[in-house]
């Protein structure tokens, strides 16, 4: 079971998790519950995988089996954290997909079954959280993007182009729910550790640690402290904000 701070930098605040069955989901859900967050951890793949994250971190975090597409799932998943633990006051976009292919080889399932997960889920989450951030007195949703939204994606058109979209739409958020002090935030990261980079071939990830001015891939705990900050009230005066987590790729 992992060790709580009562008096840690999110504590009493009430967090959900997209994509949180592994990878940067898990580390996400970790810390926050390390900083005293409850955690509702969500996903729609890998379930047994996310229940047994969710147990290892203990009383202070629960999985909820969750696509995140679905209106009907994120209305169900507000109103078990609501049950819970109280009034969401937190929420990470962080699921996604990357399905890699060339621009002609790209198929229009592909296209749209990325754009269902990685941009109409962060929109649907973002909706769906409003009303219990306002019982919470207000929130900060962080939505987690890609260096492929603010460069061309080495990845897919599909993939490149929802990361895009997140950016705007978190601007756009940002500027709206400013007045019922909801901010908005969204996270850029580079190269990670994660499933999708497993995609790539070992020439290719070669190539990509080589593209890093740090040379390196990033730790899934780098990130987490990146949302870490965002969710708690450290930033209590950023929204609208972007920031990049990714070596120093996009500085070049």
């Amino acid at each position: 079971m992992l060790t709580t701070h009562a008096n840690g930098r999110v504590a009493g605040k009430v967090a959900i998790v997209t994509g949180a069955s592994r990878g940067l989901g898990v580390a996400q859900a970790r810390l926050l519950a390390a900083q005293g967050a409850r955690v509702v951890m969500t996903s729609g793949r890998s379930v047994a995988a996310g229940e047994a994250a969710a147990a290892v971190i203990g009383p202070s975090a629960c999985f909820i089996r969750h696509d995140v597409r679905d209106a009907e799932g994120w209305a169900r998943v507000v109103g078990e954290a609501e049950r819970r633990f109280g009034p969401v006051s937190v929420l990470v976009n962080n699921a996604g997909i990357v399905i890699p292919a060339a621009v002609e080889q790209q198929t229009e399932a592909e296209f749209r079954e990325t754009f269902e997960v990685n941009q109409l889920g962060t929109f649907l989450g973002i909706q769906a959280v409003i009303p219990s951030m306002r019982r919470a007195g207000g929130g900060s949703i962080v939505n987690i993007s890609s260096v492929a939204g603010l460069r061309s994606s080495l990845a897919s058109i599909a993939y490149g182009g929802t990361k895009w979209a997140i950016r705007g739409m978190s601007r756009t958020a940002a500027v709206e729910l400013a007045a019922q002090r909801i901010r908005v935030n969204v996270v850029f990261p580079g190269f990670f550790e994660t499933d999708a980079m497993k995609l790539a071939t070992p020439e290719k990830k070669t190539a990509m640690i080589a593209s890093v001015p740090l040379k390196r891939m990033g730790e899934l705990d780098e990130l987490a402290a990146m949302v870490l900050f965002l969710a708690s009230d450290e930033s209590a005066y950023c929204t609208g904000g972007e920031y990049t987590v990714d070596g120093g790729v996009t500085a070049q």
